[in-house]
């Protein structure tokens, strides 16, 4: 998980800022980007991929990542802004916002297959969160930013909808409250147009 932040401490860039998104395949709620830069050496056993840890496991590494980072940062891209730009630019965007919200200035960008639009030397690395170290400590706090808005915050805010149970994503609760109550102001309605249009048989499966 330190391949490539081992080649760049090779080459004097002490300052590495990991990159990595979540929400992207929601049907509502931010897509939530977060910049994570871990000291030099610094090796944070059993991080990973957030998906393939339990709600448990990333919420205690969120706390880990935050005593041991030298900077966090995070960013927020809305469902209007969604809707007006789409969401791979969206997603971008958010990434852009996550670095520029860093209080210390990154050498170097570790990013998850993306391109971030900042004047910072980057690589993007597919699958990025599976083999970097410093992406899959994003992908974490990103991770766990968002679902605790959706338990919290947004849940509150809409709760017949079940958003802190499915998180915004395409489940069948979710699309049947849709279906009955409308979207809100928070769903993303590029994303809705054939959830709308095959209402009749949406659920004849």
């Amino acid at each position: 998980m330190l391949h490539y932040e081992k080649k760049c401490w090779e080459q004097s860039c002490e300052r590495i800022a990991g990159i990595d998104e979540v929400g992207r395949g929601c049907l509502f709620g931010d897509v939530v980007a977060a910049a994570v830069i871990l000291p030099v050496g610094e090796l944070l056993e059993g991080v990973d991929d957030s998906k393939k840890l339990t709600d448990k496991k990333r919420e205690a590494y969120y706390e880990l990542i935050m005593e041991k980072a030298i900077a966090v940062g995070v960013g927020h891209v809305d469902a209007r802004m969604i809707d007006e730009i789409n969401i791979k630019q969206a997603a971008r965007l958010a990434m852009k916002k996550a670095v520029e919200a860093l209080h210390v200035s990154p050498d170097y960008l570790l990013v998850d297959a993306e391109k971030v639009d900042v004047p910072i030397p980057q690589l993007s690395i597919i699958k990025g969160d599976a083999n970097s170290q410093s992406i899959a400590a994003a992908s974490i706090i990103a991770k766990v930013t968002r679902d605790r808005l959706c338990k919290g915050e947004w849940d509150a805010k809409y709760p017949e909808y079940g958003i802190g149970i499915h998180k915004g994503y395409a489940t069948k609760l979710h699309r049947e409250q849709i279906l009955a109550l409308g979207p809100t102001e928070m769903h993303r309605r590029s994303f809705l147009g054939n959830l709308l249009t095959e209402q009749p048989t949406l659920f004849d499966l």
